[in-house]
């Protein structure tokens, strides 16, 4: 039996880019930024961060882009991904990134228009949108979210 499953909590680095591919599907990336405590050998307190790529696909990219910002906490669960390719250079480039399936907002409202607290996930009984399975064709509100 193999497994491939991530799940983070982090706080966004940069605003999510939204784009649609040819095919007219949209796709999110951001960064995901990771941070690990301890007490060294010394009773100092160390810190280790770490930097992941995110991406997101169909409405749970547009729901991403739409409500997340830099520095937004986040829950982000899915799969490593490896993709090659060449870059303008003609040097073969390789990049590892996390291809979001479920996420969950964990910051608080905000004041203003387009700040909510919900869960997206593909499998849960909460407000859902999945990145792989259900397509939801109406824009999310703020006033349609029951928490």
């Amino acid at each position: 039996m193999d497994l491939n499953k991530v799940m983070l909590i982090g706080r966004l680095t940069r605003d999510p880019e939204l784009r649609n591919i040819p095919s007219g599907q949209s796709v999110t990336s951001f960064g995901l930024a990771t941070n690990r405590f301890w007490k060294g050998s010394d009773g100092q307190k160390q810190e280790q961060v770490e930097f992941h790529n995110i991406v997101l696909w169909a409405r749970l990219a547009e729901v991403a882009s739409q409500y997340l910002r830099k520095g937004s906490r986040i829950y982000v669960e899915g799969r490593l991904q490896t993709r090659d390719w060449t870059g303008q250079d003609g040097a073969p480039r390789r990049t590892t990134e996390i291809v979001g399936e479920n996420m969950i907002m964990l910051d608080g409202p905000r004041t203003g228009a387009g700040s909510v607290k919900t869960g997206l996930s593909s499998d849960s009984g909460a407000p859902t949108a999945s990145a792989s399975q259900e397509v939801i064709e109406e824009e999310v509100k703020v006033e349609d979210i029951p928490f």
